[in-house]
């Protein structure tokens, strides 16, 4: 006896409203990422402002220019960072909630990556 498999029936699939077993694991690395990226952001983009002292403002107008764009995304991405940390955790632990929460834990960390990113790579004086 063999037994056929009927395709006008659909295949089971997960259930988008059960509760996701891996919930915790995006935000958990985003929060232990956040909590070693953003004070080292912090301390780095803040002590950036000495890499102006050798030259005036005139000489150093590219540094400058990405001097503002770091404390720009320290003064309106670290808050964003926080929230989108909180919002990874509170979330639904659902399945049909997974990829906001993915996207949420990876916003959480984008802001002090990209202030360490552009802090090393500074344009000479």
């Amino acid at each position: 006896m063999t037994t056929q498999h009927n395709p006008a029936q659909p295949l089971p699939r997960p259930d988008a409203d059960a509760r996701d077993r891996r919930a915790w694991v995006a935000p958990l690395v985003a929060t232990v990422l956040f909590v070693f990226l953003g004070p080292a952001a912090l301390l780095i983009g803040g002590m950036s402002a000495m890499a102006t002292d050798g030259c005036g403002h005139d000489d150093c107008s590219a540094l400058i220019t990405q001097l503002d764009v770091v404390y720009g995304i320290l003064t309106y991405g670290g808050p964003l960072a926080v929230l989108a940390c909180i919002a990874a955790w509170a979330l639904p632990w659902k399945r049909r909630w997974s990829a906001a929460r993915v996207v949420a834990a990876v916003v959480t960390v984008l802001p002090p990556l990209f202030v360490l990113l552009l802090v090393f790579t500074l344009p000479a004086p």
